[in-house]
C-alpha cells in the first residue's frame, strides 16, 4: 500500500473540544501537556495556512469556553468555530460536516478532547466516508488511561492512523530548511521542548 504524506496543501485539521472545562476532565495525561500539544498544532497550522476547523459544545454549560489561546493563534477560525449544542459525534452536526467538505480535501487530521467521546466517533464517521484520518493521541486525553487505550485502539482498528504531535509536525513540516519549517522549530518545537 502506497502512502502519500499529508502536507499543508493537501491537509485539514480539526480541533474538537479543547475547552476549558472538557480538558480538565482529561486525566489520562498531565492537562499542561495536552494543552501545549494543542496550541502546538495550532501554531503549526497558522504558520503553514493549513485550512483548521474548529468546534465547541455546550460552552455555556461545564464544559466551558475553548481555549483563549486559540483565539489568538487562529482567531478568524475562532471567530467562525461551530457551536455544538450537544451533538456528541461532530460529524452530525451539519454545520460543523458542512465546514469539513467544504475544504474539500481528503486526509484530515483530528486532535479532540477527550479522545473516548469527541474524538473517536468523527474519526470513525470520515474514515467510513473515505476520508484518510490521522488522530494526533497526544493532543487529545480521556477521562482515565483506559478509557484512552480503548477509543485510540478502537480507532486504530476502523483504518485511522494514530500520531504524535511533534510526528504530525514534522511530517507537515517536510523540511527544516524552509522559512516556514524554520519559523516552527524556533516557535513551536523549541519552546516546548524547553518548557
Amino acid at each position: 500500500m502506497s502512502y502519500e504524506r499529508f502536507t499543508a496543501d493537501n491537509a485539514i485539521i480539526l480541533l474538537i473540544d479543547h475547552q476549558v472545562g472538557t480538558m480538565g476532565w482529561a486525566k489520562s495525561m498531565p492537562f499542561d501537556e495536552l494543552k501545549r500539544n494543542a496550541l502546538m498544532l495550532a501554531n503549526t497550522a497558522q504558520i503553514l495556512k493549513i485550512p483548521v476547523v474548529l468546534t465547541s459544545s455546550m460552552e455555556e454549560y461545564a464544559q466551558g469556553p475553548l481555549l483563549p489561546e486559540l483565539e489568538a493563534i487562529l482567531p478568524t477560525e475562532f471567530a467562525a468555530r461551530i457551536k455544538r449544542s450537544g451533538v456528541v459525534n461532530a460529524m452530525d452536526d451539519e454545520r460543523f460536516s458542512k465546514a469539513v467538505k467544504l475544504l474539500g480535501r481528503r486526509k484530515i487530521i483530528i486532535a479532540g478532547v477527550t479522545n473516548d467521546v469527541c474524538t473517536v466517533y468523527p474519526a470513525l464517521s470520515l474514515v467510513s466516508d473515505g476520508y484518510e484520518v490521522q488522530v494526533v493521541a497526544d493532543a487529545g486525553a480521556s477521562p482515565t488511561k483506559f478509557a484512552d487505550e480503548i477509543a485510540l485502539s478502537r480507532m486504530e482498528k476502523s483504518g485511522v492512523t494514530l500520531t504524535s504531535t511533534n510526528q504530525v509536525i514534522a511530517e507537515l513540516a517536510g523540511t527544516w530548511a524552509t522559512p516556514e519549517g524554520s519559523q516552527i522549530v524556533q516557535e513551536v518545537l523549541m519552546p516546548a521542548l524547553q518548557g
